[in-house]
């Protein structure tokens, strides 16, 4: 048999589609209803992620309750802590939802995402609406329950609330999804989070007021960007209650740069930047992974 007789079997062609804003938006649709699905199909995680915030609500604020009734003007220390619970809820919920990032590099299936013919950012974008709708699903749930702690269900609370919540769990996801582009291991991702989540948490006034605190632990709080995603969520709250001057002023202070109060619109402006800042830096992040 001659090599001119040898019958070369057709290569098929390969068509890598160009790129496009339809094909783009399609793909991030497609990761956002990947996480959503993720988090459907695990019932375990959903009760899990109720757990924390309610036993702070009902245990920790029932038991602060005996203690904190004469400095709050006769305001139920529960009713106080609401707005932060419901950042709680947010907070753990959206930064550890990033963790399903590393959880796809690490078994492989981030390299099959990688080498589909669309934007890395577009990966980024989906990972970050679908923690953000995630973590805005249990928030909800939340919000549910804020009759049994004396906050009045007005349609203007409920509103305002979930607004809120859906700009603070950008924010959130986001900066889950800058800590974990460049995370190769689940162990470091719990390990940074650990260390980043409480202190956060715990300098915001979620669970204080803001007013009169100690000069050091001001300049903590002032810094602490959770800070301008409660402030707002309170002020929302609380102006749904019919409660003394002296107590509002206590409770409600707003958020102050000196002796000027920081407007609400203002904090919500803060969160949204400060989102939309780490999120690019998410994208730049992940952009340049091998």
């Amino acid at each position: 048999m001659t090599m001119s007789s040898v019958v070369t079997a057709p290569v098929a062609a390969v068509r890598v589609p160009a790129r496009s804003l339809a094909g783009e938006l399609r793909a991030i649709k497609i990761v956002w209803q990947r996480d959503l699905i993720r988090f459907a199909e695990d019932r375990m995680r959903m009760v899990i992620m109720l757990v924390q915030p309610f036993i702070f609500l009902f245990v920790l604020g029932t038991g602060f309750q005996a203690l904190t009734s004469r400095s709050t003007g006769g305001v139920d220390i529960r009713t106080f802590m609401f707005p932060g619970i419901v950042a709680m809820s947010l907070l753990f919920t959206s930064i550890f939802s990033a963790a399903s990032i590393v959880w796809d590099r690490e078994f492989g299936f981030l390299r099959e995402m990688l080498v589909a013919p669309v934007w890395r950012g577009s990966i980024v974008i989906g990972k970050c609406l679908g923690g953000s709708t995630v973590a805005v699903l249990q928030g909800v749930l939340v919000v549910a329950v804020a009759g049994l702690v004396g906050v009045p269900y007005s349609p203007a609370m409920i509103i305002g609330v979930i607004a809120l919540q859906l700009l603070l769990a950008f924010t959130l996801t986001s900066l889950g999804l800058m800590i974990a582009v460049r995370i190769k291991q689940i162990q470091s991702f719990m390990a940074i989070n650990q260390m980043l989540v409480l202190p956060l948490y715990f300098t915001s006034g979620a669970l204080f007021p803001v007013s009169h605190l100690p000069a050091w632990l001001a300049v903590l709080n002032r810094f602490d960007p959770l800070t301008y995603a409660i402030a707002p969520i309170r002020h929302v709250v609380f102006a749904s209650l019919t409660i003394s001057p002296a107590a509002r002023q206590i409770l409600d202070p707003g958020i102050m740069w000196g002796s000027w109060t920081v407007p609400t619109w203002l904090d919500a402006a803060i969160v949204f930047a400060i989102g939309v800042t780490v999120l690019a830096i998410a994208i730049i992040r992940f952009s340049r992974d091998d």
